[in-house]
């Protein structure tokens, strides 16, 4: 049975990525501007109606954690009113070593507890292992996952990255169910969704998505939440390529037509789809932002035919 709690965080259409806040990503310290432009991000994903913010031990080095720590500090009460999410598991190189993967029991919780520091808050609503660490031992990291857990340091945990194989046998070693995997989707990254219809056709090769886990998070109560879902402008203002062009058009010629913004319809292209996939926008830009109310506050207006003609266009070749 699932828990009220984790329905609720498994409930959210959309969430607000932090990976912008914080100032640039050389390591050092961070200032007042910087504090601001968090707080001014933050109430812009309010007035949009997001109230789930995803962060990581490794964003800005640390930045964008604390300025949102520094935000909940000025806010009384916000910290009751949003779900948290963090992220642990890579370390960034630099003069101590090289970039590398870390889910090694006593570093999960070590993070975690930076993190708390960083973001001022006593919980972590979700927790998720940012990417596999192929060293990593499952026994080690369930571990260390339900000690936090019995601590109440964290409510809930998932992953990203990872495919059906690597969920399932981590969650043969938990106590607790996964609640989410965090992906890279979107209408310009779309092996997720291209990995169920390619198969047994020769374009199948060069498809890398792991086929079966968008079926084994829709079978085990796990939301898909998708990073990337903005597609970095490719679509609203940073087109390149003829398909992309092509897309943008119909994107604005949609939003006319529903009376919403291009960005909201590129993200109910995500949500239409039955797996109940939750896009993460990471953009700082209080406008973009907001730009993205109707996808949090509104079912996906997109038919049948409307959503593949989307697909379609952006594929830029027609379906096998």
């Amino acid at each position: 049975m699932v828990s009220n709690e984790a329905a609720a965080v498994r409930s959210d259409r959309v969430l607000y990525g932090c990976m912008g806040l914080g100032g640039s990503w050389e390591p050092g310290p961070y200032g007042p501007a910087d504090i601001d432009a968090a707080e001014a991000a933050v109430a812009a994903a309010l007035d949009s109606g997001i109230t789930a913010f995803d962060h990581a031990d490794i964003y800005r080095h640390g930045k964008a954690e604390a300025v949102f720590g520094e935000v909940l500090a000025r806010t009384p009460g916000l910290r009751e009113r949003i779900t948290l999410q963090t992220k642990c598991g890579i370390r960034l190189g630099g003069n101590h070593g090289p970039g590398m993967y870390d889910l090694r029991g006593e570093s999960i919780t070590r993070r975690v507890e930076e993190s708390l520091t960083r973001l001022r808050t006593d919980v972590i609503d979700v927790l998720l292992l940012h990417r596999p660490d192929p060293l990593a031992d499952a026994d080690a990291i369930a571990s260390a996952l339900m000690s936090l857990h019995r601590q109440g340091l964290v409510r809930h945990f998932g992953v990203s990255n990872m495919g059906a194989a690597q969920m399932a046998h981590l969650q043969a070693r938990l106590d607790v169910p996964l609640v989410a995997n965090q992906l890279e989707m979107s209408l310009h990254s779309r092996d997720w969704v291209e990995a169920g219809v390619l198969l047994n056709t020769p374009a199948s090769t060069a498809n890398g998505f792991p086929f079966g886990t968008l079926e084994h998070c829709r079978d085990h109560g796990i939301r898909l939440q998708a990073w990337g879902a903005l597609a970095r402008g490719r679509f609203t203002g940073g087109e390149q390529t003829p398909a992309e062009c092509a897309t943008a058009a119909l994107l604005a010629d949609l939003a006319h037509r529903k009376g919403t913004t291009p960005e909201s319809v590129l993200l109910w292209w995500l949500r239409r789809h039955p797996a109940g996939i939750a896009p993460v926008i990471g953009t700082a830009r209080p406008d973009r932002i907001r730009a993205c109310r109707d996808a949090a506050t509104r079912d996906p207006d997109l038919t049948h035919e409307e959503w593949y003609e989307l697909w379609v266009t952006a594929r830029g070749v027609p379906l096998p």
